[in-house]
């Protein structure tokens, strides 16, 4: 099977009717200014680093790609078709707004090789949406994720937990819908923070309170099972790092650089949790398999997982091996007597 690379090309915060309360563009995506004449070169620097043989996508991320000024959109398709056409891109990813999703929209990026949408859903309460600034309904997502599938267009869902007015149950909602519309990807983000935003001026006036990292975990674990259960391909879980992150001082809430294996972690726990509380463990040496590169999300941070599941379950010892006959995220246990 082909690897596959993304070339990201960020358009940030451009077309964007409004502000949503969370949003501070400008610092996720690392840019300052609208400026494509490089698109081209980035490009050809990104592929001269990129093996030959691998599915490569040229994506527009940052901002509200098919809002924004109808020349640039078309000027950057025209960039990307031409990389397309001579057989070195396979196709193009971007990411827009449900409100900026419609017939004539797709039929042009159909046009340019367009293949994948990523939706910013966020999500699928229309009380979270409002709390949350986001200026469209749930309804409007789901009129735009059915146009986007009809069209043949991959669909990926983004959606962020511990928005304003949001609760488990939303989120498990949000998921559920997300994968009932015909999704076969998904991004989870927990909400972040960022200063400058009016997100901040919520929690300094006492309108919103983030949430501390174990509900983070705790909640974002819940959620990943729902697209895993789907079977919907859990793109990235949690905000990529990046240096305007790392000092900690454009977050005013709770940021951790390594929430998405924080979470997967916790979710491998609760499978292995689930599935112990059937046994009889007590004493026992158990040995968990799992795919293949998964032992870090069954090991978690610092063996957390094993020592709360040893505690827990009376275990003598806890071994995780990899298997090439499990898929990504199953686990199967086998336990022995302890030897004396």
């Amino acid at each position: 099977m082909k690897k596959h690379r993304n070339i990201p090309i960020f358009v940030p915060h451009l077309g964007c009717p409004n502000t949503c309360v969370f949003c501070n563009q400008r610092k996720i995506s690392g840019c300052e200014k609208e400026d494509f004449s490089s698109v081209s070169v980035e490009i050809e620097e990104a592929l001269s680093t990129i093996p030959a043989d691998t599915d490569v996508q040229i994506a527009f991320f940052g901002g509200s790609f098919t809002g924004i000024d109808r020349k640039d959109m078309i000027y950057l398709l025209e960039t990307a078709k031409k990389f397309i056409d001579d057989g070195r891109v396979e196709s193009v990813r971007l990411s827009t707004r449900p409100d900026y999703i419609d017939e004539e929209i797709l039929d042009i990026l159909s046009c340019y090789g367009v293949k994948s949408i990523e939706l910013g859903i966020q999500s699928m309460d229309d009380a979270v949406l409002c709390a949350s600034g986001r200026g469209h309904t749930a309804a409007q997502t789901e009129r735009a994720c059915r146009l986007i599938t009809a069209h043949g267009f991959e669909l990926v869902g983004q959606m962020m937990t511990g928005l304003p007015a949001a609760t488990l149950e939303t989120e498990l909602y949000t998921a559920k819908r997300i994968c009932e519309l015909g999704a076969t990807g998904a991004r989870i983000y927990p909400t972040v923070v960022f200063r400058g935003t009016e997100l901040e001026n919520m929690m300094k006036r006492g309108e919103y309170e983030s949430r501390d990292m174990e509900k983070v975990i705790a909640e974002g674990a819940q959620v990943l099972a729902i697209f895993i259960e789907n079977g919907v391909n859990v793109i990235r879980v949690g905000l990529q790092a990046s240096e305007l992150l790392t000092d900690g001082n454009d977050t005013a809430s709770v940021y951790h650089e390594a929430t998405g294996e924080l979470i997967y972690s916790r979710y491998f726990r609760n499978i292995a949790e689930k599935m112990f509380s059937l046994l009889e463990t007590n004493g026992m040496t158990v040995t968990i398999y799992v795919h293949r590169g998964d032992v870090s999300k069954m090991v978690g941070q610092k063996k957390a997982n094993i020592e709360y599941l040893k505690e827990k379950f009376s275990l003598y010892s806890i071994k995780v091996r990899e298997s090439d006959e499990l898929l990504p995220n199953k686990i199967k246990i086998t336990s022995e007597e302890r030897k004396i």
